[in-house]
């Protein structure tokens, strides 16, 4: 027998993933022995399996063990990074989610009950189908009874018998959706009032008040605000047009988290640059600085930088972990306590979650932790000067996780022996070795 016939005897008893690249579906299915045989069962198969993929595709957003975890995450105020992370995905992926969802929460499979199938119970069942399994031995497996996974197979598998668990998860999401119509989809008098009062730049809820006053005794006739918003935001609805999103007063294409969900990332108990001492913002006693973060490549990576306002005197500090405030504080902390004491007198950060253990900065490193105004970059200006001719070194796309402490001490070396037009033409390392050394400091 040839090599060519002994690998096909070979793959008759094997099966494989076979994925169709017009639908974007993946089956499990076993190969034929013959390789013409194989082909036109290929062919037909396909052909079945586009007409079925028209009606409905499979997306990674079906899959409710992996997105309700996503989204509860954002809800707990968790950012998308973390949030997709969580659920072994990627912050691009998560955006994914959230743009197709019009960044509210879906509905369907919040809370499923332990009678429904998952995903991962489907894709058991389409590579035990494949592999010959009974419907009893496939049942004992996943700890279900034949019955559910008899009903599976007679529900989802195709013309031919073959299951496959992209198909059948799609066709199980398109027919657990909601059979309710949505009022303002069925009601086209109430949509239109609807519709005329956002053209006006009223509010939902607003226009909400407003149908209780005109229609007090008709409730088909009233709608609350939150139906208003999940209709222009959540397309699959198709009750108002997306567009009429732009007459709200934000007029964002996707909602936002609320206060409450934003409050969980801030700093607590935050003390304001306002209470900053005036020698701060005088600039004659050196040891006040101002720090930010730099971000790196898809927002993946980040250094901190820490500004000293009299002499513009700069320090970097790697974060090669990740920039969220576990990591971010004690490194912070470790670079600032390597400064003499009387260099050691304020901080001042934006609002940053990054900054959430500022008290731990304020304990370890001896130094007072101010805040800036939300959206207020200026009264930092000198630190967010510094960070635009850090771009000559590290320009945006850059990994900087790669970077090492001893990798930024050389750059921060090279940025603070540039001459300065504000200090005289001074260098910065000049300057805070002058003022070091008239307190009885010295230049470490």
């Amino acid at each position: 027998m040839c090599a060519c016939g002994e690998s096909e005897v070979r793959g008759a008893a094997r099966a494989e993933t076979c994925f169709h690249f017009r639908t974007g579906i993946t089956s499990v299915m076993p190969v034929a022995g013959r390789v013409r045989k194989q082909k036109l069962r290929f062919m037909r198969s396909s052909q079945h399996s586009l007409i079925g993929a028209l009606s409905m595709l499979f997306s990674s957003r079906m899959v409710s063990e992996i997105v309700q975890p996503f989204w509860a995450a954002l809800q707990r105020g968790e950012f998308i990074t973390g949030a997709a992370e969580s659920v072994g995905s990627y912050r691009v992926q998560g955006r994914r989610w959230i743009v197709a969802a019009g960044g509210v929460r879906p509905r369907r499979g919040r809370d499923l009950k332990g009678r429904y199938l998952s995903f991962s119970e489907r894709e058991e069942i389409a590579v035990a189908r494949a592999a010959g399994e009974s419907v009893r031995c496939i049942a004992r497996r996943l700890g279900r009874s034949p019955s559910t996974v008899s009903r599976e197979l007679a529900r989802n598998a195709d013309r031919r018998g073959e299951y496959r668990a992209t198909t059948a998860h799609a066709q199980a999401w398109e027919r657990a959706c909601r059979p309710k119509p949505a009022k303002l989809h069925v009601n086209g008098r109430l949509r239109e009032i609807v519709q005329r009062d956002l053209e006006r730049k009223y509010s939902p809820e607003q226009i909400a008040g407003r149908l209780r006053l005109a229609f007090p005794d008709d409730p088909e006739m009233r709608v609350s605000a939150e139906t208003i918003y999940q209709s222009l935001y959540v397309t699959s609805r198709g009750a108002l047009r997306r567009e009429l999103a732009a007459c709200l007063r934000t007029g964002r294409s996707l909602r936002k988290p609320g206060p409450r969900a934003a409050a969980r990332n801030r700093a607590p108990d935050m003390i304001n640059i306002a209470k900053r001492p005036q020698e701060a913002d005088d600039r004659a006693v050196p040891g006040h600085w101002e720090g930010d973060l730099l971000i790196g490549k898809a927002n993946r990576s980040a250094i901190a930088t820490l500004v000293e306002r009299t002499t513009g005197y700069a320090l970097l500090v790697a974060l090669p972990d990740g920039y969220k405030p576990e990591q971010v504080a004690p490194a912070l902390a470790a670079k600032i306590q390597t400064l003499p004491d009387s260099l050691r007198r304020s901080l001042t950060w934006d609002q940053g979650p990054e900054m959430r253990d500022w008290k731990q900065i304020r304990v370890d490193a001896g130094i007072e932790v101010y805040f800036c105004d939300p959206h207020s970059p200026w009264q930092r200006g000198t630190n967010e000067n510094t960070n635009g001719l850090l771009r000559q070194y590290f320009p945006k796309g850059t990994d900087l996780s790669t970077l090492t402490d001893a990798d930024l001490d050389r750059v921060a070396d090279e940025l603070n022996d540039r001459p300065r037009k504000r200090l005289g033409f001074y260098k910065p390392s000049e300057r805070i070795a002058e003022l070091c050394g008239l307190r009885g400091g010295s230049a470490w």
